[in-house]
């Protein structure tokens, strides 16, 4: 159903989605072995895929603008979506696009995992779409590095509306890649890719090291380590921010998760502080369990670990 002229958008994301086989093994076999395969499942995910379905489990109302194709794979995606309550309205359906498939193999003694994936096809953001009133719509822009040309396109125009910009990126491999980590203004990036990316080596480095004073705020994530922000309200001075201690079982998408969380209460009108704690939390509660986690989940992760819980998310009519 197409949604009215007045309803809102909280995150609105152009990025990757992916189709994702799991399968889950005792232990990561060496080179040239044979292992048996304990569980098998298939989940929608990508950068941006999962970073919606967080954010609409969390209670935030998501789209999804990226291209999606006309084969088992993208309508697989267009279903899950649509049934985690992420609007596919505006992703134009296109025969040559593609969806990324992914072979993620876990660990269940470590919870780590490997991935092997596939690309074919146009992916991601579409080079002229969304229209400028579905981006002006929109409380948050959730962008990452597949469809270059139109993240960079879709980011100028949300920094024009003064629309907030949360991005993912993995490579910098791409095109326009410079313009859009120079543009993003809630910039989120794994260690490992910060660390590569700044030639530093520790997270809060690689922070300092990507900040600069047209930004919101660099976040550095690092697993079970935490993160690292630098941001004007703390003085643009590298700051640690704890993780939540959970017995990890599948890592697989917790950035994922940390970025949807983020995304979305950063549409709530959140402190820096509440965002992070509140992303931090459903990373960690995604650790701890294969499927990304619904809001009583992280409101009771956060409530065992403090006093003064995060509040309530407080969207209100745009």
């Amino acid at each position: 159903m197409k949604p009215s002229s007045d309803e809102h958008i909280d995150v609105l994301g152009l990025g990757c989605a992916t189709v994702d086989d799991f399968l889950q093994v005792e232990s990561f076999p060496p080179a040239n072995w044979k292992t048996p395969v304990e569980r098998t499942h298939r989940q929608c995910g990508g950068l941006t895929g999962n970073a919606l379905i967080a954010a609409a489990r969390l209670g935030a109302r998501c789209a999804y603008a990226g291209c999606l194709g006309t084969d088992e794979l993208s309508n697989h995606v267009a279903q899950v979506f649509t049934r985690e309550g992420v609007d596919i309205s505006r992703a134009p359906r296109l025969p040559e696009a593609r969806v990324i498939h992914s072979t993620i193999v876990i660990g269940r003694d470590t919870g780590s995992r490997n991935i092997f994936y596939e690309v074919k096809g146009v992916v991601g953001a579409h080079p002229s779409l969304p229209a400028d009133e579905v981006i002006r719509g929109a409380r948050v822009l959730f962008i990452d590095h597949y469809g270059m040309p139109g993240n960079l396109r879709a980011l100028k125009k949300a920094r024009l509306f003064g629309i907030p910009v949360v991005a993912d990126l993995e490579s910098e491999a791409v095109p326009h890649f410079a313009q859009v980590l120079a543009g993003v203004d809630h910039l989120i990036l794994s260690e490992e890719f910060a660390c590569q990316l700044t030639r530093e080596k520790s997270a809060a480095s690689a922070a300092g090291a990507l900040w600069r004073a047209e930004r919101a705020v660099v976040i550095v994530t690092c697993g079970h380590d935490g993160c690292w922000s630098v941001a004007k309200e703390s003085g643009e001075k590298p700051r640690h921010h704890e993780a939540f201690p959970v017995r990890a079982a599948n890592t697989s998408g917790c950035g994922d998760v940390f970025h949807g969380a983020y995304a979305f209460r950063l549409a709530c009108g959140d402190s820096l502080d509440e965002r992070i704690r509140f992303a931090s939390a459903a990373g960690a509660v995604k650790a701890g369990q294969s499927e990304i986690p619904r809001l009583r989940a992280v409101e009771f992760l956060l409530r065992k670990h403090s006093r003064h819980p995060t509040p309530p998310a407080r969207l209100t009519a745009k």
